[in-house]
């Protein structure tokens, strides 16, 4: 395959085709649901890409890709009850069309179906699928435990931020190109720099994410601008600020973020939108998108593998970053 639609193309029908069970409801149709919203389908596109890297059928990995996009979907379901969230995709989360039990015990199921996908491969291959996933499923628990704390700390270092979003996003990144690269039968050495080079594209991608929730172009970004702040969610943006800021601006920052009068709403985004730059945050936040990007980019240089699907996993990484894909 040469085109990220073709692969996309190729998980598409293969999800389309997945059964879940009719009974009992309750618990199956929820996930059917949540799978039907849609999404770039991002990580599982990964491990077919990865496995055709190293030159096996990427229809080989199907199961490990449909494992990946499950797991991935469960967080979901579990975050939306614990964010209280409404929406998903712009569609009611599980948890408001159901109800609280159902989103937690509809997503456990999803995370057990995660691991039942990779049953399809024999040992010692599905040894070796099954405990990367084990460890990156406790390290996406611990990013997001991290996350919380966060909220309730007043001061976090750049370096923890960039710990917790490793854990919390990249990690599944990485996880999904090393299941493929394994699937295609990589050396551990190979599948160890395609491993580092989906977390540093992890990092970029969750950080330019911060980033475009505050300036992004609502059209291009996929929603509204401006919520995090709203939420007074201190994403890299504000530990920036509160880092390089004056004490001025780190004051007004602090005061901004303790307000929640929905009427100000608008106020405020463009207010902390005017402190993020004078404080010289939003620059040095793409600084570090340009930065975790290009090193990424190096990983792949020292990749055995073929020119195409070095070009490709860059158009990737590229795509990725400008919101194109």
């Amino acid at each position: 395959m040469n085109s990220l639609i073709s692969y996309k193309s190729l998980f598409d029908s293969y999800l389309k085709n997945l059964k879940q069970k009719d009974y009992p409801k309750g618990l199956y149709a929820p996930i059917d649901y949540l799978l039907s919203l849609g999404g770039k389908r991002l990580r599982p596109l990964l491990t077919l890409i990865a496995t055709e890297a190293f030159g096996k059928d990427p229809s080989d990995a199907l199961p490990a890709a449909l494992s990946v996009e499950v797991f991935h979907n469960f967080t979901l379901m579990h975050d939306d009850i614990m964010d209280a969230a409404p929406l998903r995709r712009g569609k009611p989360t599980v948890h408001f069309k159901w109800d609280v039990s159902t989103g937690i015990l509809s997503g456990d199921a999803m995370l057990i179906q995660a691991y039942q996908y990779l049953e399809d491969y024999p040992d010692p291959l599905y040894k070796k699928l099954n405990s990367l996933l084990s460890k990156t499923a406790i390290e996406v628990c611990e990013g997001q435990q991290f996350d919380m704390d966060f909220e309730t700390q007043n001061k976090v270092t750049i370096s923890a931020y960039l710990e917790m979003i490793k854990l919390k996003t990249a990690v599944l990144v990485g996880c999904s190109l090393k299941l493929g690269a394994w699937i295609g039968k990589a050396s551990n050495a190979d599948a160890q720099i395609i491993y580092d080079f989906g977390i540093l594209i992890g990092l970029a991608f969750q950080i330019q994410d911060d980033y475009l929730d505050a300036f992004g172009d609502p059209n291009s970004f996929g929603k509204q601008t401006g919520g995090d702040i709203i939420e007074n969610k201190k994403t890299i943006l504000y530990h920036k600020a509160m880092e390089l800021g004056t004490l001025r601006e780190k004051k007004a920052i602090k005061k901004w973020f303790k307000s929640s009068d929905p009427l100000n709403a608008n106020q405020k985004i463009e207010a902390v939108k005017v402190l993020f730059e004078s404080s010289k945050s939003a620059k040095e936040c793409q600084q570090l998108v340009t930065y975790y990007t290009q090193e990424a980019f190096k990983k792949l240089d020292g990749l055995r593998i073929n020119k195409n699907s070095k070009v490709l996993l860059k158009s990737f990484g590229q795509n990725l970053m400008e919101r194109k894909f």
